[in-house]
């Protein structure tokens, strides 16, 4: 059962009152005592033109394997010429800013309430010792209808609502003063079949394990947009998608916001190999699902990856 709630990150920001030890990383946090804030290679992915993939020319089949190499060998891609105006995508991004920048009463309006994803807060606090990461989230749920709770979609700025009908959820990460020991958000892979991404344009922090190093990702343009497998892709494509780690580090001296769109089967779906990805060659590496973003929930606060108890 969780326990009550502790304030948000803005919130011990805003009261001066240092910085909490119970987000401070024990050296195992930090992977084996390397600073959170070590210098990193930046990753090498593609920018995928999506506007070729669906094409018979030479061209389409090139995009094509570049994104199958991409996504079986880091799990995520750029993706350029998707659909989306670089207008709506700024608009995303300006209210997002916007809404971070409310006063802290206004942002409770909307506040998580105990033993609830949905709205605005930070994470869930399970036992007494656990270390917190240093973000603040507005989680909303945009489909299916049903499952919307509007109480959760502020009012303020105006626009926010129509905006976020069509979207996502929103990351916000004060400064911190001790970025070598304190995590924006803890190590893992998503809940999703697969996820969008829009990060900070100008502050890096999203970093991406691969054979046991880690990589930041690239800052991206303002037309693209960053796609990664999440666990239950990776279930359905038998292992040959990979669902990447990844991790978000923090800053000491400025402020990053990142939006997030997850797109995550119903819970009563059952997630399993596709057929035809299973062989004599490749056997299927994961029994069947169901509520997998439950099973995320019990074990990504303990550093863990649900998509282990999937496994055969």
């Amino acid at each position: 059962m969780e326990k009550p709630k502790f304030k948000t990150v803005q919130e011990v920001v805003a009261a001066g009152e240092g910085l909490p030890a119970r987000y401070l990383q024990a050296p195992t946090g930090n992977d084996n005592g390397i600073p959170l804030n070590a210098s990193i290679p930046e990753m090498d992915i593609p920018a995928i033109d999506l506007s070729l993939l669906l094409s018979a020319s030479e061209d389409g089949r090139e995009e094509l394997n570049k994104l199958h190499l991409a996504l079986s060998t880091w799990g995520v891609v750029q993706v350029m010429n998707h659909g989306i105006t670089k207008a709506f995508l700024d608009k995303i991004y300006k209210l997002t800013k916007e809404f971070c920048a409310l006063p802290s009463e206004e942002k409770q309006k909307y506040a998580r309430e105990i033993g609830s994803i949905q709205g605005y807060g930070n994470d869930m606090i399970l036992w007494d010792d656990q270390v917190l990461d240093w973000i603040d989230r507005l989680y909303i749920t945009t489909y299916p209808e049903d499952q919307i709770q509007l109480k959760f979609w502020p009012q303020v700025p105006t626009g926010f609502r129509h905006v976020w009908r069509k979207c996502y959820d929103g990351y916000m990460y004060p400064p911190c003063p001790r970025p070598d020991k304190v995590i924006g958000v803890k190590r893992h892979a998503d809940k999703s079949a697969f996820t969008l991404l829009l990060p900070d344009k100008n502050v890096e922090g999203l970093q991406f394990l691969k054979d046991g190093k880690w990589y930041k990702a690239p800052i991206v343009s303002a037309d693209t947009i960053l796609i990664n497998v999440g666990d239950q892709m990776e279930i359905m494509s038998n292992g040959i998608y990979k669902s990447p780690v990844h991790r978000v580090v923090t800053n000491r001296e400025k402020e990053r916001i990142s939006v997030a769109t997850f797109f995550i089967p119903g819970a009563d779906k059952e997630i399993l190999p596709v057929d035809g990805l299973v062989s004599e060659a490749r056997p299927r590496l994961c029994k069947p699902v169901k509520n997998y973003v439950e099973l995320l929930n019990n074990y990504y606060l303990q550093g863990l990856r649900p998509i282990a108890a999937s496994l055969i």
